[in-house]
């Protein structure tokens, strides 16, 4: 029997997940994991699929921790490579799974980051002098979306007071109420948008194009840098909103729908956190 090459079954793996309705960004991690993984066997001389051991899902496990990938980053690739075994021994390609008697590297999830209320309206103090900017930031804080659900927004999804978060990973498409400071927000920045654009994104560069997520990162981490806001990231507007909503009474359903968390889980982590803040709130007498 000939070898097989690991990089057909990849792709053969990737035709079954887009039969089976997988979303863009989670076949393009499956592949991009994948792929690295075969360029790790290959140093190790594996061209048939079948001959891979434990010890080789082991070595490269250990070779990513080893160049400084988390150890969360570490455990998601190992998913990917025990669906993509999973999905060769169902077709018999394969005896045995090698890497389910793997271990995931064990880590601690951090507590989210919540912006303080200080630096809350720091931030948008700062982008108020650029409204794409501020629209930028407007966005993310009063609704909770995801940056790549952010920069995939067309100017039609916003409409009476709603915006339409199409499907981004394993989130649905759902709609987000817009309160008064997003959509006055969302108006000014439209108002110069300008006829250049070359598509219907709402969010383009200054040439029309569509505003890349990694444009956007760089955006928020220069006003994170200009305000003096240590130790954020992007997704710690959406952690913010979040932790908002608890304080201000809304349930934990209503949240979870609104930022499309599937585990009700997910939203009741914020919970202590929002204690924790009541109770700094009434020591300081904010409350």
């Amino acid at each position: 029997m000939d070898n097989y090459i690991p990089h057909s079954l990849i792709s053969d793996f990737i035709s079954h997940l887009k039969s089976q309705g997988k979303s863009e960004f989670t076949i393009v991690a499956y592949k991009k994991d994948l792929e690295q993984f075969v360029g790790f066997l290959t140093t190790r001389e594996r061209s048939d699929i079948r001959e891979v051991k434990k010890e080789d899902v082991e070595g490269f496990i250990a070779k990513l921790l080893t160049d400084n990938y988390t150890k969360k980053s570490a455990s998601r690739k190992l998913n990917s490579i025990r669906t993509f075994f999973r999905y060769l021994k169902n077709l018999g390609t394969i005896e045995q799974n090698p890497s389910l008697d793997v271990s995931h590297p064990k880590y601690t999830s951090s507590a989210p980051r919540i912006l303080s209320k200080l630096e809350y309206h720091a931030l948008r103090d700062f982008a108020k002098d650029d409204a794409r900017t501020y629209a930028l930031i407007e966005v993310l804080l009063q609704t909770g979306i995801k940056i790549g659900e952010l920069a995939g927004i067309h100017v039609e999804d916003v409409k009476d007071g709603a915006l339409t978060v199409l499907p981004y990973g394993k989130n649905p498409t759902r709609e987000v109420p817009l309160n008064k400071s997003v959509k006055r927000a969302l108006g000014d920045y439209l108002k110069i948008r300008g006829a250049n654009a070359k598509d219907d994104h709402l969010f383009i560069t200054r040439s029309g194009k569509p505003i890349l997520i990694r444009n956007i990162r760089q955006i928020i981490n220069r006003c994170f840098r200009e305000v003096e806001i240590e130790h954020a990231t992007v997704n710690d507007l959406r952690n913010t909103f979040i932790a908002q909503q608890l304080l201000n009474g809304a349930s934990l359903e209503y949240i979870a729908k609104i930022v499309g968390h599937k585990r009700l889980s997910s939203t009741e982590r914020f919970l202590n956190l929002v204690k924790e803040e009541v109770k700094r709130k009434e020591r300081l007498g904010e409350l």
